[in-house]
C-alpha cells in the first residue's frame, strides 16, 4: 500500500517547475493581463479568421512595443482564450486588474485598447462592454 508521498513528490516537481516558468516570465511583473476570445472550439461571436488575426496582431503589438511579460521586460500578460463566454460581436477582451470586457476587437480597436488602457491606464469606453 502506498502512502502517497509518490503522488506527492509529482507535484512538488510540477510546482518547482511552474516556478521556474513564472520565474522565466517574469509574472511577478505583471501589471494587466489581457484574455482575447480568438480560439473558439464553437465559435459564436465572429468568424475564427477574425479571431486568430487579432491575437496575432495583439502580440505582435505588445511585442514591438516592449510591453509583453517576459524576457522583453514589459508589464502586460496575454492569454488567448478559447470563449469568454460572451458569444456576440466578437472577438471579445478582458482587461484584469480592473476586469473591464470589451467587443469588436479587431486590429484597430485592439491599438485603441493597448495605447489607452494597456499603456495610458484609461478604458476605451467606445469599445467596452456596457453593464459589464
Amino acid at each position: 500500500m502506498s502512502d502517497g508521498s509518490a503522488g506527492l513528490s509529482g507535484l512538488a516537481d510540477a510546482a518547482g517547475a511552474a516556478a521556474e516558468k513564472a520565474k522565466s516570465l517574469e509574472l511577478s511583473k505583471v501589471e494587466r493581463h489581457i484574455f482575447l476570445c480568438a480560439d473558439a472550439d464553437k465559435p459564436k461571436c465572429c468568424e475564427p479568421s477574425a479571431g486568430c488575426e487579432s491575437w496575432l496582431y495583439l502580440k505582435r503589438r505588445l511585442d514591438e512595443l516592449g510591453l509583453a511579460n517576459g524576457p522583453a521586460g514589459g508589464h502586460v500578460a496575454r492569454s488567448k482564450a478559447n470563449c469568454l463566454r460572451v458569444c456576440a460581436e466578437g472577438p471579445v477582451a478582458v482587461v484584469y486588474p480592473e476586469g473591464v470586457w470589451y467587443s469588436g476587437m479587431t486590429p484597430g480597436a485592439l491599438e485603441e485598447v493597448i495605447q489607452e488602457h494597456l499603456i495610458g491606464g484609461i478604458p476605451v469606453e467606445k469599445h467596452r462592454i456596457p453593464n459589464s
